[in-house]
């Protein structure tokens, strides 16, 4: 066991635990390389830690808009082959930013995750309506999408919200004639409840039909539920479940939209302010940042495959690898999780 001299600090010794992933956090500029790469799931997609999203709220979403095919070519130059997307992101247009970015580049080698919204475009003043996940729907979106991201196949289709108008063991059908058509290589849930991917899981089992591989979720430090509570406890509901069936899991936000990002201010006093003021002590320890802690943290837990980051500049993307690759040493871990634990306590309802 190494006995560290009388006089390092608790500084030095963060320091000294996580030495080489905190050299390289202040700026990512070193390309990730296979080796860098985790298995999604029980599949045999291998994807980087780090998931960049073209929700894109800050940013054009057209394809040929500067700052998006910026974003998107810094990713692919420090490695990150994990992107998502969404028939519903632009009506199409973030689909085609993404198409555009990766054209030319080899197609076996990025993990493509597009999401279908079960949800009608809106037209003038007529705003979105809920349409029925038909096959026939499914279908059709799927290779409009196809046509959007310029590649004959995507790796990873989520229903990108829980669809109220038809059952869940339909939509399990329709997915998995999907990856029967070669279309889809997996499919998943995005914003499902427990008892939701429990059902999908067991009635594709019964039917000898491909079940749902991944989920995507709300998940971060201040945000261990979805926003709108349809998913209680992600920890305590879903976990078990991607434990047990070994599934992939993409955890979104972990900036909380935006609450954790760099100079944001809580209320004095705030179970937030305690949040954010430990963050930054444990970023200053590790000579890192605000966002790089936020999603390091996230990796912390064995059941998130990758956190999905939405950048809205390159050196958002720089910062957002770098977290990916920060280890988190025992004793920061712990004071990160009581601030959190601490927050989700005074939350109502908690």
């Amino acid at each position: 066991m190494t006995t560290l001299p009388p006089q390092r600090s608790r500084r030095n010794f963060l320091q000294l635990t996580a030495l080489i992933p905190a050299l390289a956090a202040t700026k990512c500029s070193k390309p990730a390389t296979e080796t860098d790469l985790v298995p999604f799931g029980a599949t045999d997609l291998r994807v980087s830690r780090l998931c960049q999203g073209t929700a894109f709220r800050q940013i054009d979403r057209a394809p040929d808009a500067p700052a998006g095919q910026a974003i998107l070519r810094r990713c692919l130059d420090l490695g990150v082959n994990f992107f998502d997307s969404s028939n519903a992101y632009g009506w199409g247009g973030a689909e085609m930013a993404l198409g555009k970015a990766i054209h030319g580049h080899p197609r076996d080698k990025l993990v493509i995750c597009t999401k279908v919204h079960p949800a009608s475009k809106p037209a003038g003043d007529e705003p979105s309506k809920p349409l029925e996940f038909t096959r026939e729907f499914a279908f059709q979106e799927c290779e409009a999408s196809l046509k959007r991201l310029g590649t004959d196949y995507v790796d990873l289709y989520l229903l990108h919200n829980p669809d109220e108008l038809t059952l869940i063991e339909q939509v399990a059908d329709t997915m998995d004639a999907l990856v029967k058509s070669g279309k889809v290589r997996y499919w998943g849930l995005s914003n499902h409840t427990s008892a939701a991917v429990r059902q999908a899981i067991e009635h594709a089992g019964d039917s000898g039909q491909s079940g749902p591989a991944g989920l995507q979720h709300y998940f971060n430090i201040i945000g261990r539920q979805s926003p709108e509570q349809t998913v209680p406890s992600l920890e305590q509901e879903l976990f078990p479940l991607i434990r047990q069936h070994k599934l992939g899991l993409q955890a979104f936000s972990p900036l909380a939209a935006g609450e954790l990002a760099p100079g944001k201010k809580a209320e004095p006093g705030s179970p937030l302010e305690n949040v954010l003021k430990v963050m930054d002590e444990v970023a200053g320890d590790l000579h890192a940042t605000r966002p790089q802690i936020a999603i390091a943290w996230v990796l912390t837990h064995p059941e998130v495959t990758s956190a999905l980051a939405g950048a809205e500049k390159p050196e958002h993307v720089e910062d957002n690898v770098a977290g990916s690759r920060l280890a988190v040493p025992a004793e920061a871990l712990a004071a990160l999780n009581a601030a959190s634990d601490a927050y989700m306590q005074a939350m109502p309802g908690a």
